[in-house]
């Protein structure tokens, strides 16, 4: 049996360049307007017991080269549960081979989280004791940019994430975050939201998401690059966000990201601003350490390198935030790959740990305030 792919799906990616029995030799389509590739998402049909060689070429041109070697795809029969294939790279080739147990077998960059997943959640959370509902704004496509708020605190805590759709680890995190959050029986929940006002932005950019981009929106811009100037015509999701913490102010901000080359959970901070306070990175130091010090899953040894005093790039959100509002704000990475720390050779960096790691670190907000 010849096997057939597909990838005519909310956020599928992928490109069929040949086929012959259960090989094929595949490419990814590039962010629409733009040069930004990695993701990839995509079903095989086959029978049962196929011996499937799939070849990803052309990644030397990808977004991030360093994120290949030693990374493994993931894959799914039900699309509930996830686990990683053997997959190997060599020559800018990301070569997957599985035999196949099921007739259906999704293969994609990391476990996606799908629009329809997204209104789900909206949908369940909206529903809960204490949650409002806002809709700050519509994508370029005119999708709903929802917003969650909640608590009764004056302490203004904006939790956001997805700007950059492929890192989808990323809506995973907000996830176990509003599982937290609307548990009645939660402690730390309980205590957070007497004392904060929390806005929670699962979905920056919907239209990348939907349609399988790793980085841009539908303009081909990067949303994590807009925060100085965001407009309507280019980076509307930034814009009503940025206005709507205009609004409310912002104390405290954690902008949730996936890496795909380091492979550990870290933080990046706005040690370059140049309003910085010493109080204000004290803080951030601060909650780095107690949350080290809560989850086995996070370290502060392995991450990005530290801006020059004064040189911070205020195009990024996590520092435009900290120098327009004075806020404890921080960009939260997590793996493409797994924790080297605590390696998992099924699952790799899983739904399930981001949802966990979303636990760990409203508890320690909760602690630090």
């Amino acid at each position: 049996m010849t096997i057939s792919i597909n990838a005519a799906f909310d956020s599928g990616n992928i490109v069929v360049e040949s086929v012959e029995g259960a090989k094929a030799r595949l490419s990814i389509r590039k962010d629409r307007e733009s040069d930004f590739f990695q993701w990839f998402h995509f079903r095989v049909s086959c029978a049962v017991g196929d011996s499937l060689e799939l070849t990803i070429g052309g990644l030397s041109d990808s977004a991030y080269p360093d994120g290949w070697p030693g990374y493994a795809a993931c894959a799914s029969y039900d699309r509930e549960h996830w686990f990683r294939l053997d997959t190997s790279y060599d020559a800018g080739s990301l070569t997957i081979r599985h035999n196949a147990e099921a007739p259906l077998l999704w293969v994609a960059y990391f476990a996606p989280y799908s629009m329809e997943r997204h209104h789900d959640l909206i949908a369940s959370a909206a529903q809960c004791d204490g949650v409002s509902y806002r809709c700050l704004g519509t994508s370029l496509e005119g999708q709903p940019i929802d917003c969650l708020e909640m608590g009764s605190g004056d302490v203004q805590v904006w939790l956001y994430a997805r700007q950059h759709p492929g890192e989808s680890m990323a809506e995973w995190w907000m996830e176990g975050a509003l599982e937290k959050l609307t548990d009645p029986a939660d402690p730390h929940a309980r205590s957070l939201l007497r004392k904060c006002r929390v806005h929670i932005v699962p979905n920056m950019n919907p239209d990348g998401s939907r349609r399988g981009h790793l980085r841009t929106n539908y303009a081909g811009v990067n949303l994590n690059r807009e925060w100085d100037n965001p407009s309507a015509e280019r980076s509307p999701e930034v814009l009503c966000v940025r206005n709507a913490m205009d609004e409310s102010g912002v104390d405290w901000a954690m902008d949730v990201h996936g890496d795909e080359a380091i492979p550990a959970v870290f933080m990046a901070g706005f040690e370059g601003i140049p309003s910085l306070k010493n109080a204000q990175m004290e803080k951030y130091k601060a909650f780095q350490a107690a949350l080290a010090a809560n989850t086995p899953d996070f370290q502060t040894r392995l991450g990005y390198e530290e801006s020059a005093p004064g040189k911070a790039n205020l195009s990024m959100s996590t520092t435009q935030l900290a120098e327009r509002f004075g806020a404890v704000s921080m960009t939260l990475e997590m793996p493409f790959k797994d924790n080297d720390d605590l390696p998992d050779a099924e699952q790799g960096w899983s739904p399930e740990r981001s949802k966990l790691l979303a636990h760990a670190c409203l508890a320690t907000l909760d602690q630090m305030l």
